[in-house]
């Protein structure tokens, strides 16, 4: 039985109702100014005004439209790269790119993406992705999106969506919305990551009440809704009782209306159930098995769907078409994957700059790091060498370990890429070791086997031992690569490996300089060895691509300084984070607004290492904070009071705040530090301890400093109402930190609203 969206006590049902709200969703209904979407509006209008409603059908369904000379859109996943092509480039996965938290790297990073899918024949990308959001760690596919913090996601998702956008290529933003695992996503769910048993025919609900909606899970869409999304994938799972494709308060109402997106809805894989259900429900593109002339024609007479619903898909559909100039131009059609088509341009090099600037340094003990010309190094672990076969389509989620048997570059399922060929550490350090003449020793495997010594005697020396030890033993650096491995279709089984750290702790038992690097999926657990003494240092990185490995040697040789700061936290037990996979088929969001960092504030919990926590080589001083800039006149407002346009009414936007300070570069190298802004609010807003609501990367000279300034619009000081169902702006005190990350707090300053 299909429910109404409920939050609160306040029933969808009732606000649907109320003659404020636009009911249907339908742009001709309601009043939005389309800006930049204005042109394409009309001309989507005045093409569907000369179609029959059997063409219509065509153009919802993926079918050419001959009278209007449309040919249907042709898409692919993912953001790191097309999929299961030759002559393509891996680029790094989404979560890579927001842990550099540079909104311009970020973009350049999505436009190379899109240029390629363009050149490949592709108009739109299934792509970027900001759900799921991180509300358990074990979630699959948190490797595929953009941080755990909806401010972060939101600035990431925005400029991916502008990046993609600017390659002339429709951006697809997902998954909407509450899709936070994979287990009993749809009709069927995994038993040990290979049979597939069905489970009453339904997916999991995702049960959330209203302002855990908004600030929790929606805020990142405004960002790209705002941006420019053409389109919109709707999840495979249920949102509160109703499956999120034909889910009319989610798609239509919260969408449509109030984020005023105006592009089309299209369904993850199974996540269109019934034809009239999803076309009533909000979504705009459909299977033509579903929507055909003998399911909607009928439909039409009868008036279980209304003429003024078909015109609104199809116009929807034809909206990012001409925005993005399509019928203007000619694509390349889109050939076989093995055509000797190359569209990488250069793009190897913002690879390698992009990974770079995504891994960070977690641990620094005595300077271990940057490496000076080392006498000698052995390198350990599978993560350090290729994998037997690659780089081809075998390496996607129907792997079953958690683990990944060689250097990990992507994920699964969608977060798969396509390298031409893969750059491991030991390739760049074998580089490094000839240049330098460095003794090399590799034990390229997380496990060896027992192997019987016999020392060699009689000679002026002794072999060191084929084992973990014995090659530890003979080198004064010691390098270990490990990894964690998931992707779509499969939940995390662990958040640790206990092969790979007792490799760790009998590398380091022998080994007074060992360094380890760690690419990871999302939250990979420490301490079974960070505080061992001979563990002098750490990276932590996601999925960098197929220049991985010279953009991990790029840091451990100081070619670039780090400058990556964590996008999740890293709890010392498992214990310590909030939510396992949901294997009910209701999964309640009890946890409310408090993902990650705020769960771990309002518990008083200590991690490992915070949200938005990374070293650099070099220091950074904060000068006090001020406040300054305010806008008394849109502060005295409570609500955002005008137009409605995509991503919502437009003075949500609008600065009303500034937050400034100095910071200056105390080191001795040059380098880049992510300054942040943490906010709390007044009680009344019934907000976590601190949110995140600003971030600057800064880069310095030794001894530079720079002013930053914290720009705060509207929306940053606003708490969702129920009742009113507006963002409204509260009275009280705000207090505004600045820092180095969640927990490093350097300052901060009050200011009053009244």
């Amino acid at each position: 039985m299909r429910r109404f969206l409920s939050w609160q006590g306040l029933s969808v049902a009732w606000l649907l109702a109320s003659p404020s709200f636009c009911t249907t969703g339908l742009l001709a209904d309601f009043q939005v100014d389309l800006q930049d979407w204005t042109v394409a509006y009309n001309k989507s209008v005045a093409a569907v005004a000369t179609l029959s409603d059997a063409d219509k059908i065509r153009l919802i369904s993926g079918q050419s439209v001959p009278s209007i000379r449309f040919e249907p859109l042709t898409s692919n996943d993912g953001s790191q790269g097309l999929e299961s092509f030759f002559y393509v480039s891996s680029f790094p996965e989404s979560s890579a790119m927001a842990q550099t938290w540079d909104p311009e790297l970020i973009r350049a990073g999505f436009h190379a993406v899109g240029q390629e899918f363009y050149d490949k024949g592709y108009t739109m990308v299934n792509g970027p992705t900001t759900g799921p959001q991180g509300r358990t760690p074990w979630s699959g596919r948190l490797v595929e999106t953009l941080g755990q913090d909806v401010y972060l996601a939101g600035i990431a998702f925005a400029h991916a969506t502008a990046g993609i956008r600017d390659a002339g290529v429709i951006p697809c933003g997902k998954h909407f919305l509450l899709n936070e695992q994979e287990t009993n996503r749809s009709e069927v769910y995994w038993i040990d990551n290979a049979v597939t048993v069905p489970r009453n025919n339904t997916a999991y609900s995702s049960n959330a009440d209203d302002k855990t909606l908004h600030e929790a899970y929606l805020w990142p869409f405004y960002d790209g809704v705002k941006a420019g999304l053409g389109a919109i994938m709707c999840a495979m799972n249920r949102v509160n009782g109703s499956y999120a494709c034909e889910n009319p308060a989610l798609l239509n109402q919260i969408l449509k209306t109030e984020l005023a997106f105006p592009g089309f809805v299209t369904p993850d894989t199974s996540g269109q159930h019934t034809a009239l259900g999803s076309a009533n429900g909000g979504l705009d593109f459909g299977a033509a098995s579903f929507w055909n002339n003998q399911t909607l024609l009928p439909a039409l007479a009868n008036g279980t769907l209304s003429q003024a619903r078909l015109d609104d898909m199809a116009v929807r559909n034809l909206m990012p078409y001409f925005q993005q100039g399509l019928d203007t131009k000619s694509p390349p059609p889109v050939r076989s994957a093995t055509d000797p088509i190359d569209v990488r341009a250069n793009h190897r090099a913002l690879i390698r700059e992009a990974g770079g600037a995504a891994i960070t340094l977690v641990k620094n003990t005595n300077d271990a790091l940057p490496l000076a010309r080392p006498r000698s190094i052995a390198v350990f672990g599978a993560n350090a060498r290729p994998s037997l076969i690659g780089p081809g389509t075998t390496m996607d989620d129907v792997h079953t370990h958690t683990t990944w048997p060689g250097h990990l570059v992507f994920s699964g399922g969608s977060g798969m890429g396509s390298p031409s060929y893969v750059v491991t550490p030991y390739d760049a350090l074998l580089d490094k070791a000839q240049a330098h003449g460095t003794q090399m020793m590799w034990a390229l495997d997380d496990t060896l086997p027992e192997i019987e010594y016999v020392a060699v005697t009689g000679t002026a020396g002794t072999s060191a031992p084929p084992t973990f030890a014995g090659y530890a033993s003979a080198v004064e650096t010691c390098l270990v690569f490990i990894n964690a491995w998931s992707g779509e279709g499969n939940d995390r089984s662990e958040l640790r490996n206990a092969a790979q750290d007792a490799m760790i702790r009998t590398v380091a038992d022998h080994c007074n300089n060992t360094i380890v690097s760690v690419t990871t999926v999302g939250a990979r657990l420490l301490d079974a060895w960070i505080a061992h003494p001979n563990v002098t240092a750490v990276l932590y990185s996601s999925l960098l691509g197929e220049q991985s490995g010279n953009a991990l040697v790029d840091v451990l040789y100081g070619a670039v300084n780090p400058s990556a700061k964590l996008t999740h936290t890293i709890a010392r037990h498992e214990s310590d984070y909030p939510v396992p996979v949901c294997m009910a088929a209701d999964c309640d969001f009890v946890d409310g607004v408090h993902l990650d960092y705020k769960y771990f504030d309002r518990y008083n919990i200590t991690p490992r290492y915070e949200f938005g926590f990374g070293l650099s080589y070099t220091t950074f001083g904060y000068s006090a904070p001020a406040v300054g800039g305010a806008d008394e006149a849109a502060l005295a407002r409570r609500g955002a009071t005008g137009v409605l346009a995509p991503g919502g009414k437009v003075d949500l936007w609008d600065e009303v705040l500034r937050v400034r300070f100095t910071l200056t570069n105390t080191g001795a190298r040059a380098g880049a530090e992510v300054a942040q802004l943490y906010v709390s609010f007044p009680d009344e807003a019934a907000q976590p301890m601190r949110q995140l609501r600003g971030f600057k990367k800064v880069f310095l000279g030794v001894g530079e400093e720079a002013q930053v300034v914290f720009s705060l619009r509207r929306r940053d000081l606003s708490y969702w109402d129920v009742v009113s169902q507006e963002w409204l702006v509260a009275r009280g005190q705000y207090r505004f930190y600045v820092g180095a990350s969640s927990r490093d707090l350097r300052g901060d300053v009050s200011f009053i609203v009244s």
